[in-house]
């Protein structure tokens, strides 16, 4: 690819944690990513798992420029792994925002080795903007941080799965 962007050995993508949680070890950070069809919506744990923050909001461009962004920050914050929000459909099924996340978790494969765990989103974005007007945000202000807050849902649902998982 373009923009510095190189080909890489293609990492692992699942929807199983247990699977997910052997590639990446039992601590360091993580980046949840929301993706939009406009902006991918980033947020990121702690070294612990414990909790997750609101990131960035990355404006969606270019393909590499984007995920150069992406994994420019993977590397700056020394993360071990990807949580991808899955948009399954209410009844469990996959429509054709699923198939576009899958393909775009083949192309992150393509370009790093992290390890990508797809995490069920279902209303993720809808509990977020419920947040943000119970918080009596304005709407502009929620179309400034409703990626982020998504991100950081589907984040730290996978680390509470993640500590559930360990201490079971």
């Amino acid at each position: 690819m373009s923009d510095g962007l190189k080909i890489v050995a293609s990492g692992l993508t699942t929807e199983d944690t247990a699977a997910f949680r052997d590639a990446v070890g039992n601590t360091g950070r993580l980046i949840g990513i929301d993706a939009g069809t406009k902006t991918y919506g980033l947020a990121l744990s702690d070294v612990t798992r414990t909790i997750a923050s609101a990131l960035e909001t990355i404006e969606r461009r270019k393909f590499a420029a984007d995920m150069e962004r992406l994994l420019g920050l993977a590397a700056a914050h020394g993360v071990s792994g990807l949580v991808l929000g899955f948009p399954r459909n209410l009844d469990g099924t996959e429509g054709p925002r699923a198939q576009a996340t899958r393909a775009l978790a083949r192309n992150l494969n393509k370009l790093s080795a992290l390890p990508v765990l797809l995490w069920d989103e279902r209303l993720t974005t809808a509990i977020a903007e419920r947040m943000l007007i119970d918080a009596d945000q304005t709407r502009k202000r929620r179309a400034e941080v409703i990626d982020k807050l998504a991100a950081t849902l589907i984040l730290q649902s996978a680390l509470d799965r993640l500590r559930n998982q360990i201490s079971a």
